[in-house]
């Protein structure tokens, strides 16, 4: 086992609007022995960290690591071995962003955390809900107004990000399937979409009697649902039939984004997909059907971000990017802070997020316990959020599970 000892560390988690004192962080094989200031250990190797900062590992709550083409259609056509292949090369990248954690809300599968685990080189861990549910017609049903063959409603490629599934049966038997076949939350597709053909923005998902049977099957199993959602209506509804987790929310409204937060729900904004989506989308692949939906929310979304802060609704981290547009994930970070305090900018990727995975105290955080995900700064990033982009490039060490992919 490997131990190292951080000295001079002043920390940045999220949960202070200036670095720490200079502490020392001392880890044992994959987790946080302890942090003190006089912290010591004589078989430690020692790494003095004076003039830079230490962070916990970077959290997106919002990816598709199967998404390697903006065309979520045509994704769901390629081979199993091919999309293995270029989730990996996402995955790699995402971690040399300093992303230690990401949550996948669509599309990949337990199969595919277990090649994570077992394969020999370093992804991001993964926290997955499964293939999204989604209903005829709805966001993930890709087969357009001409199309009436029938959709696969098992066994389906590992670049479906969803499955179809109508009536109250069929939703709790996939919501089962999917907690089987090991799913940590279940997604549901609650509203329109930019990426499906025949779902116009307002559109709402499900039935409410759909989505209180998937709530149900999920609280049955001890877990949440996420929800795809964009306008004030269907959020709303989401929220009063219990849905957890908010995805994008660019249309929500003050009396909503209250509802929300009192019954203790979390959001996830997805800013820089619309913008990359706008800019690009069209040369990545994405259908032009699709990018004439774009402006529908991307313009909505700066607001929306003040309208949630004041109401108190928690915000993680998310970018929820296809494609080539993969390499923008850490512009979120500049995005936000546009609008927000560089603090709670920080805090949506530490420990917000790992409260909203259940996870809280072993990722996001530097403390006792928690897992060796760390990241070093070069500079202050509560000064200067673009600390955190290019690649990072102003990230000269990257740890995840007490190992350095970065050194």
């Amino acid at each position: 086992m490997t131990n190292i000892l951080f000295e001079n560390a002043r920390i940045v988690d999220g949960t202070a609007d200036r670095p720490s004192d200079p502490v020392n962080v001392l880890i044992e094989g994959n987790t946080i022995r302890d942090v003190g200031a006089s912290l010591s250990s004589v078989s430690a190797e020692r790494i003095d960290l004076s003039g830079k900062i230490l962070m916990p590992g970077l959290i997106d709550a919002h990816v598709h690591v199967v998404a390697s083409t903006a065309d979520l259609g045509r994704n769901g056509q390629l081979p199993d071995p091919l999309v293995t292949v270029r989730a990996f090369k996402l995955m790699g990248e995402m971690l040399h962003r300093g992303f230690t954690t990401v949550r996948d809300v669509g599309g990949a599968t337990s199969g595919l955390v277990a090649a994570a685990l077992e394969a020999s080189w370093p992804t991001p861990r993964l926290n997955i809900s499964g293939k999204a549910l989604a209903q005829t017609g709805g966001h993930c049903d890709y087969r357009g107004p001409y199309n009436d063959d029938p959709v696969r409603l098992r066994n389906l490629p590992l670049g479906a990000l969803g499955r179809i599934v109508d009536g109250v049966p069929d939703v709790r038997r996939a919501a089962r399937e999917e907690i089987k076949s090991g799913a940590n939350f279940i997604k549901i597709m609650a509203n329109g979409g930019v990426s499906s053909p025949t779902d116009p923005i307002h559109f709402l998902g499900f039935s409410r009697e759909e989505l209180l049977a998937v709530v149900e099957e999920a609280e049955n199993a001890g877990t949440y649902v996420s929800a795809h959602l964009y306008t004030d209506q269907a959020i709303r509804r989401a929220v009063e039939c219990g849905v957890h987790s908010l995805e994008h929310c660019n249309l929500i409204g003050p009396d909503t984004a209250k509802l929300a937060a009192a019954r203790g729900a979390f959001a996830v904004p997805t800013l820089v997909t619309y913008d990359k989506l706008s800019s690009e989308g069209e040369a990545m692949g994405l259908p032009a059907a699709s990018v004439a939906k774009v402006d529908d929310v991307r313009l909505a979304g700066m607001e929306s971000l003040s309208i949630m802060r004041e109401a108190g609704l928690q915000m993680a981290y998310g970018s929820d990017l296809l494609g080539g547009m993969h390499v923008h994930q850490s512009e979120e970070f500049v995005i936000r802070g546009r609008v927000l305090p560089a603090m709670e900018v920080i805090a949506s990727a530490t420990y917000v997020a790992a409260r909203l995975l259940r996870m809280e105290g072993k990722i996001g955080t530097i403390t006792a316990g928690a897992f060796a995900d760390l990241i070093v700064i070069d500079g202050n990033p509560l000064e200067d959020l673009t600390l955190l982009t290019r690649q990072g490039m102003h990230m000269p060490m990257i740890m995840k599970d007490g190992a350095f992919i970065k050194r």
